[in-house]
């Protein structure tokens, strides 16, 4: 039997009830678990986030410097135009950052509580022509 049976990323905000509703958007996912202080939802593609209540929490200001990044979130999309739509109409808003450099066009963005995620084209499911 594993040790560990479910990992989590954990986001310290001040309203973790709101924040879950962006998260569930997205994801296209559902609550798991609830307490006082802790929503749990699971993706529909099996993604584990928990949204932990923190008064006091204070998202990091990156890209900006002077509050280096702590954690992100990193989501493959197969539409970056349709992801984005999705996005901002849950509550989300773009983040300005530089022009990514390698094969996969990525974007940035921040949560409605201000922490922030990317989304990236995967590699294609199509089968490989010639």
């Amino acid at each position: 039997m594993a040790l560990v049976t479910a990992g989590f990323l954990v986001l310290d905000c001040a309203e973790p009830e709101k924040l879950a509703e962006f998260y569930k958007g997205l994801l296209e996912g559902e609550e798991t678990h609830t307490t006082a202080n802790r929503v749990e939802i699971r993706g529909a593609d099996g993604t584990r986030l928990a949204l932990r209540r923190d008064v006091n929490a204070t998202p990091p200001s990156w890209p900006r410097p002077e509050n280096s990044l702590q954690a992100h979130l990193d989501f493959q999309v197969a539409d970056l135009d349709a992801a984005e739509r999705r996005i901002v109409g849950l509550g989300g808003r773009p983040l300005e950052t530089r022009e990514p450099t390698g094969p996969h066009e990525e974007r940035g963005y921040a949560d409605p509580a201000g922490h922030s995620f990317t989304i990236r084209l995967g590699p294609s499911a199509a089968p490989k022509q010639g």
